[in-house]
């Protein structure tokens, strides 16, 4: 279903910008590797990178080009190489991909024709859906390229764009301290999910209908390094009874008796950031956990995650006055601006987290801070649909994911403000670790 209000989101010269946009910074993340570097290990959580950037492309050319403008395909073997569906991902290292310069080619060929369709103008609604729908695509992947030259030891990605990234071991401009404490809020009945003005929305988010959620508290930031290394240091991995049945199984078959990335050594607790081993950052938020390590931290400290209604909640509503809720959503916890440097880090500018407690004026309107940005948070909820699911277009976006993953929220550091937003989802498997995640947590008698 196309939304009625698709054409507020950009105008034909901002989609055909976004589009080489995210192009280039596809370029921008693989350019630097070598060609053993774009296959690199068969592992179950990260894809052969010259495979993806290659998928990313077939999927702008499938949805724009040739559902969209009927045009026939550029490569007559683009579907039988690049179709994430139909390839299981164990086989992607064994396809006869093209080589590095046919692939870059495809990539820009697929990109000339959509900018050139773009700039022709009249562009239907289901033409602008499917647009940033393949952008936002392609945004997602970018953030995965992103991790998976952490999860493989390559250093930091450097951009062509001035204006992002910075170095990414000048770490003393990212402090800014702690931030202690919760934030109240009011219960009342909720709009959960995305309403029918809003100008793009994913399956998964149609359509907002009411919760009641009662009272809460919630921390006003993300659990820091710092605090979980208490957990890790009062013998947290081998407390049996912190952990779920499903969770410690995990514990147990991974072996792991620390967070990923991290070891000890006589200074202390070090981790690792892409290529290099840091010295943990106490005010920086606890990233790569998973569901089952943030779980075991809460049961640890007394408290519990957020449930994904309060999570939104406490993001995108404003207080009444009279101890509930007014009717109003904010699109960002700070309102309807679009987000920028000073509100949330996004967009690679910090390559890396910041301090929990940087960026004040991106607070919610119950003071909660950094719920755009950083660092993805886990919620308590099963991915799954919302009343009156209908899968979109792209019909293996969600439903293959219902009641096997959880739900994450908020972005991070990675992530392209461009499409990130209150009512956002993104889902991964409780043990997943490799992905920028965090999590913040909640007052146990709330």
């Amino acid at each position: 279903m196309i939304s009625g209000a698709v054409r507020a989101v950009a105008t034909d010269a901002e989609l055909a910008e976004w589009v080489i946009d995210a192009r280039q910074r596809v370029m921008d993340l693989v350019s630097d590797l070598s060609d053993e570097e774009l296959l690199g290990p068969k592992l179950d959580i990260v894809n052969p990178l010259l495979w993806e950037i290659g998928h990313a492309a077939w999927f702008e050319e499938k949805w724009v080009l040739r559902v969209a403008g009927q045009q026939p395909p550029i490569r007559e073997d683009g579907d039988a190489l690049w179709d994430s569906i139909a390839i299981a991902h164990d086989a992607r290292w064994d396809l006869p991909l093209p080589t590095r310069e046919e692939t870059i080619a495809y990539l820009e060929a697929v990109r000339d024709r959509v900018v050139e369709r773009i700039r022709r103008g009249n562009l239907t609604d289901e033409e602008i859906e499917l647009v940033l729908l393949s952008v936002f695509h392609e945004d997602m992947h970018t953030e995965a390229f992103t991790y998976t030259r952490q999860t493989r030891e390559i250093a930091p990605p450097r951009f062509t764009d001035a204006d992002s990234g910075r170095d990414p071991w000048d770490h003393a401009a990212l402090e800014a301290g702690p931030l202690p404490g919760d934030a109240d809020v009011p219960g009342g009945t909720y709009q959960l999910g995305g309403t029918r003005d809003m100008p793009f929305v994913f399956d998964n988010e149609k359509w907002a209908h009411p919760v009641e959620v009662k009272p809460f508290r919630i921390a006003r930031a993300p659990v820091t390094q710092s605090e979980f290394a208490a957990f890790v240091e009062d013998g947290g991995y081998e407390t049996r009874d912190l952990w779920t049945e499903d969770g410690w199984k995990w514990r147990d078959e991974a072996e792991s008796s620390h967070p990923v990335y991290w070891r000890h050594e006589a200074s202390g607790w070090r981790r690792r950031h892409f290529d290099r081993w840091l010295a943990l950052e106490a005010h920086r938020p606890m990233i790569h956990a998973n569901w089952y390590e943030a779980g075991a931290y809460c049961r640890w400290a007394g408290r519990r995650l957020p449930t994904e209604a309060e999570w939104e909640l406490a993001a995108s509503a404003e207080p009444d006055g009279q101890g509930g809720i007014t009717a109003r959503k904010r699109t960002y916890p700070w309102g309807d601006d679009s987000p920028s440097t000073e509100r949330a880090n996004l967009d690679w500018r910090a390559m890396g987290c910041v301090d929990v407690a940087a960026h004040p004026t991106g607070d919610s309107a119950f003071g909660c801070r950094q719920m755009i940005g950083n660092v993805w948070e886990w919620t308590s909820d099963t991915f799954g649909p919302f009343p009156g699911f209908v899968p979109g277009p792209y019909m293996e976006y969600s439903e293959p994911l219902f009641g096997t993953t959880k739900v994450l929220r908020g972005g991070c550091w990675a992530t392209r403000s461009r499409h990130i937003r209150n009512g956002w989802r993104t889902y991964y498997g409780p043990e997943r670790r490799d992905v920028w995640a965090g999590f913040r947590t909640c007052a146990i008698d709330s």
